[in-house]
Order: structure tokens, then C-alpha cells, then sequence
């Protein structure tokens, strides 16, 4: 199955390695219906299984490595079962409280024959306190295994790291060598030596003036997988023969980090890096020695921004929102009005072209917890021209406005709709 290949072994790390469930008393080889879990592949994550009764299991999901604050990202197979067999899953120890499980959110369920992600239908999925543990929040949902297949179960699609390589290298072998706008290069290396790569998308100058700059990176947190589909759709609108995208190419270079956080995404944690760092708190902080990845794009940016050749103009970090619908923008608030008022412009632009804007939710401040992130360190190391912005999706969906219905997205639908043309012309009106 896709996204839960075998790999070179340390994704498996805490996680269940085909952990077989057999009834108290029972020995030998398992029998047709004795669930077998397995989470030892790449972005997997489910540290334990308890067989409560013969149809319900307690499943236990694996802390971030180094980190056990965080625990909410799972994705785990499941095989050996029995047609028709009817189960409970109850997954009790997760760390968020306020998720968007509460408003309709619902696991996700893919098979060895059917590939295609689909939701758990919500009147299966409940989510609630538990008495029996603790009156802790648990996700309890109700499966009827109708095939003798290998089913997937995932809080969002997965997109993995060996995902993002396998498209990247596929993406330099469409384009033609001659091409003279796309160029991939590796940036930095991880801590476990994975690749940091960075996309340059941009036609070379014509004139002697300085290239206008965005920069963009995604993946920083390995659970927002949607911030991946997001930016893979990115990456092809502006290679694509589409008018805007060469007019585009012709006139801004854009800088893409797709992810920045590869050891994260790669063991399966939900917000930390293998040392067990949240990256997003930690720009004021970067170090090559601890944050190679982050520390290597922000001596990127520093340079780029000081440069005689370019103008930095746009700084867009890419993330997916666990408790709120739609997308919108995080931005920084100044107490230099004029700055503010060219701050707001971009948001103010997308709100009034994208259908799944949510403006309720766009927020702009300069709160000190924050000093951390991408958006509030950036914006106060680079020239005070450049905007630096976090730009959210719901990992679930969006209501349209005047409207209650919630529209999921799907991996269809973060790659081709979210990056259509308002948002990519709201990119060039900007610049």
C-alpha cells in the first residue's frame, strides 16, 4: 500500500510491528478474525494495541520521539481479519482536547483493492469523555471489515518523505533538460541525513534589475500532511504552460522548501522533529547542530534578503489546522501603521477571492508565545519590505458562506482547487 512501505527500518521505532490480537487463552497460530496491527513503516504511528473483548480494542498511539507532550497523528494497517467482522476501535490517549473530531471530523480508511481515501461515515465515530479512562477525550469508531484485505487507517492522507522524492524526481524528469526555470538542489541535510531540497521556479533576468523573490516552505509540523498536497499542487501550477504561470516565472522567483521537517515526517510524529523539537518554536533558536533544516533556510533567506541581485518580498509558511475549517492567514501586527496596512493586503485579497477563505479566522498579532514561529522571527531579522505570513488549511473541510454544510477537502482537492487561479493571481498582484 502506498504511503506504508517498508523502509530502512527506523520508522518502526516504538511503533506495533504486526502485533497479532488473540483472545485470553488462546496459542499457536492465529486464526482467520486475530487482528494484526501494524504501524513499522514510514509516517506510521500506534505504540500499543489492548484487546478489550472479543470486538473491541484500545489502541494507544506512539508520543512524538523525544516528545511526549505530543500524541494525536496516528496511521496503522490492519490485517488478518474475517469477512463481515465487526469491530471497535477506541483510541484513548490522545493530546488535543479541542480538535475538529468534535465537529464532524471523521478517521480516514483505505484498502489493498480500494486505494482511494474515504471517510468513516460520521454516525460510526464518536468523540467524547471517557469515563473508563480517566474522562480523558478518546476517538471510539465502529468498522465492519467487508473483504479479507489489508485496510489502512490515517488521521489525514499521508504524504511521505520517500512520497515527496519520488515526485520531485519525477517532476525534473517531465520537464525538458533544457529547461531554464526549474531547479532543484539540495539545501541542507537532516539529522539522520535526509534531504532538505529546495525548488527554485523562476526564468533568469533580462535586465539588470533585482529579481522579485517568494519564498515558500511547508511540512514544518509532520502531522499537517495537507500542507504537502498543498504544495505539491503549488510546484505544479508554476511549472505548468498556464499564461499566468509563465508570466509569473518571467517576473518573480520563487524559493520552495516542500518540507522542511523530513525526520519528523519519516517516523511518524505529529508535530515534533526526531530530537523532539517543535521547529516552529524554535527559529529564534536554530542551530545547525539542532535545527539543521530550519537554521539552513533562515542563512537562506538572510542571504537572499541582503543580496545586490534580488528583493525578498513574500515569506509563506504553509500548514494545516487541527481545530478550525476553511484556510486563512496568521500575520504579524506592527505598530508602524503603513507597514500594517501593506501587511494586510495580501489576506484582504484572498479573502475576497477564495470560496473556502474563512476571514473569522484570520488573525494578526505579536504575542511574545509566539516569538518562535516562522512568521513573528522572520519578520523582525528581514527588511521590514518583506511580508512573512502562515498561511492554514483545516485538516477536515470549509462551509461556504451562509452556509452550515462542511465541504471536505480531499488529496484531489488540496493539490488542484486550493491553488487555482485566485490564489497563485493573488501571489502576482502582491509582488
Amino acid at each position: 500500500m502506498s504511503d506504508s512501505e517498508d523502509s530502512d527500518g527506523e520508522a518502526g521505532l516504538g511503533n506495533v510491528n504486526r502485533a497479532i490480537m488473540r483472545p485470553p487463552g488462546h496459542s499457536g497460530k492465529a486464526k482467520r478474525g486475530h487482528l494484526c496491527f501494524d504501524a513499522s513503516f514510514e509516517t506510521g504511528n500506534l505504540g500499543r494495541v489492548d484487546l478489550v473483548n472479543e470486538f473491541e480494542y484500545d489502541l494507544f498511539l506512539r508520543p512524538d520521539t523525544c516528545n511526549p507532550r505530543f500524541r494525536f497523528w496516528f496511521n496503522f494497517t490492519v490485517e488478518n481479519v474475517k469477512q463481515d467482522q465487526r469491530v471497535i476501535f477506541n483510541i484513548v490517549n490522545m493530546s488535543k482536547c479541542r480538535t475538529l473530531l468534535s465537529e464532524g471530523m471523521t478517521p480516514l480508511v483505505k484498502s489493498s483493492t480500494r486505494q482511494k481515501w474515504q471517510r468513516i461515515p460520521k454516525r460510526y465515530v464518536f468523540y467524547h469523555r471517557s469515563p473508563y479512562h480517566r474522562g480523558n477525550y478518546i476517538l471510539s469508531f465502529a468498522f465492519g471489515f467487508d473483504e479479507d484485505e489489508i485496510f489502512q487507517f490515517a488521521l489525514t492522507a499521508p504524504y511521505s518523505y520517500s512520497r515527496l522524492q519520488s515526485y520531485l524526481t519525477n517532476l525534473e524528469c517531465r520537464l525538458p533538460k533544457s529547461n531554464e526555470f526549474f531547479h532543484r538542489e539540495l539545501l541542507a541535510q537532516s539529522i539522520q541525513k535526509r534531504r532538505l531540497d529546495l525548488i527554485t521556479i523562476g526564468q533568469k533576468p533580462k535586465s539588470q534589475e533585482k529579481q522579485r523573490v517568494v519564498a515558500i516552505m511547508a511540512r514544518v509540523h509532520p502531522g499537517e500532511t495537507p500542507a504537502s498536497y498543498i504544495c505539491q499542487g503549488l510546484m505544479e501550477i508554476l511549472v505548468s504552460a498556464h499564461p499566468l504561470a509563465s508570466i509569473l516565472r518571467e517576473n518573480v522567483v520563487f524559493k520552495i522548501v516542500p518540507m522542511l521537517n523530513p525526520d519528523g515526517v519519516f517516523v511518524g510524529n505529529f508535530r515534533s522533529s526526531y530530537m523532539g523539537f517543535d521547529l516552529n518554536r524554535s527559529w529564534h533558536l536554530a542551530t545547525p547542530w539542532c535545527h539543521p533544516t530550519i537554521r539552513a533556510v533562515l542563512d537562506m533567506l538572510l542571504d537572499i534578503d541582503k543580496s545586490d541581485n534580488f528583493q525578498l518580498d513574500l515569506v509563506l509558511d504553509l500548514h494545516a489546522h487541527t481545530s478550525l475549517k476553511g484556510c486563512f492567514i496568521y500575520g504579524n501586527s506592527y505598530e508602524d501603521v503603513y507597514r500594517f496596512e501593506r501587511h494586510i493586503v495580501f489576506p484582504k485579497i484572498l479573502a475576497s477571492l477564495c470560496d473556502d477563505y474563512m476571514s473569522s479566522n484570520t488573525m494578526f498579532n505579536s504575542d511574545i508565545n509566539k516569538i518562535g514561529t516562522s512568521r513573528r522571527f522572520l519578520c523582525s531579522v528581514l527588511s521590514e519590505r518583506v511580508n512573512c505570513y502562515t498561511f492554514e488549511v483545516s485538516v477536515y473541510g470549509y462551509s461556504l458562506k451562509g452556509s452550515d454544510i462542511t465541504i471536505p477537502y480531499t488529496e484531489e482537492s488540496y493539490v488542484e482547487e486550493i491553488w487555482q487561479e485566485p490564489f497563485w493571481s493573488t501571489t502576482g498582484q502582491l509582488v
